[in-house]
């Protein structure tokens, strides 16, 4: 059985400084109890002590793991799903915003069960898309009609081929992560851009909730990215963060997620009212968005 990873320095920066600040608990699959590290150095945040990429996919193995089952089950699934409505078409306006494209090659890592990536395609993209669950590449082609590829395939496909590459709320789960991002990096044609949405432990709903917000995640998030923390690991990789946009509705799910978590049951008034001060805190300071996404050039 592959052993649990334990880091003796930032899996981001390489320093040593670094020292536990919290535990957290799984709360989707497990419920084991996880310790995360922060790093005096770069300000990354890392899950201590987690399985190795050939253990870790029994940690999604839950029809409450909306990203590979796509239920719908609870009012928070029925919530999220009624956003993502309205997301998908953002995200989209962001993609034409920053490509300064209607169309072209777009490839989407960790696409899930192809919501993102089916809308795309139809709106006349090309996409290629890569997961890793076979349980959500089958439904990918039930629900969008779009064929996504294992994610070893990141590594065979051509160099220079994308406008635009996508990872929403991926980046934290990658075990091999400068591998994967100089590979971005190279699949990236001239003048490409990288989207990357991850969790921002920075947020106010994040120090509401300590050790119970819920984009912790643990043990399938391996990381938990400040800003800071984001602009030095991509700049070791010789890009640069561009830009860094708000997604203000996380902070309404992460918060009814966390409310269940911290009190076992769903307060969704406090849970509005705590994810309505994350976004009042975030109005004058955008990185500070319970996530955000980094346009990365």
């Amino acid at each position: 059985m592959q052993e649990n990873i334990h880091y003796t320095h930032c899996p981001a920066c390489g320093s040593d400084a670094i020292q536990q600040v919290l535990h957290a608990k799984d709360y989707t699959v497990s419920q084991q109890v996880f310790a995360i590290w922060h790093c005096n150095s770069c300000t990354l945040r890392f899950t201590q002590d987690v399985p190795g990429e050939q253990a870790i996919g029994n940690y999604y193995q839950s029809d409450n793991y909306i990203s590979h089952s796509n239920t719908g089950k609870g009012l928070v699934n029925r919530l999220y799903h009624l956003v993502r409505r309205f997301t998908l078409s953002s995200k989209k306006k962001l993609v034409e915003k920053v490509s300064g494209k209607n169309t072209g090659q777009l490839l989407d890592v960790g696409a899930g069960t192809g919501a993102f990536a089916g809308f795309m395609q139809q709106h006349g993209w090309r996409v290629t898309g890569l997961e890793p669950d076979a349980g959500a590449r089958t439904r990918a082609k039930e629900l969008h009609g779009i064929s996504l590829l294992e994610t070893d395939a990141l590594f065979q496909l051509p160099e220079g081929s994308f406008d635009v590459i996508t990872m929403w709320h991926v980046l934290e789960h990658v075990h091999a992560l400068h591998k994967y991002l100089d590979q971005l990096k190279t699949l990236l044609k001239p003048g490409g851009i990288l989207l990357i949405a991850v969790p921002d432990y920075t947020s106010e709903d994040a120090a509401i909730y300590q050790q119970y917000w819920a984009a912790y995640d643990v043990p399938r998030h391996l990381y938990h990215f400040s800003p800071a923390s984001m602009r030095k690991l991509i700049a070791k990789h010789g890009m640069a963060v561009k830009n860094i946009r708000p997604m203000w509705f996380d902070s309404f799910y992460v918060s009814m997620l966390s409310e269940r978590y911290k009190n076992g049951k769903s307060n969704l008034v406090k849970a509005f009212w705590n994810g309505l001060r994350s976004n009042m805190a975030a109005s004058g300071n955008k990185e500070r968005c319970s996530s955000v996404i980094y346009e990365i050039r």
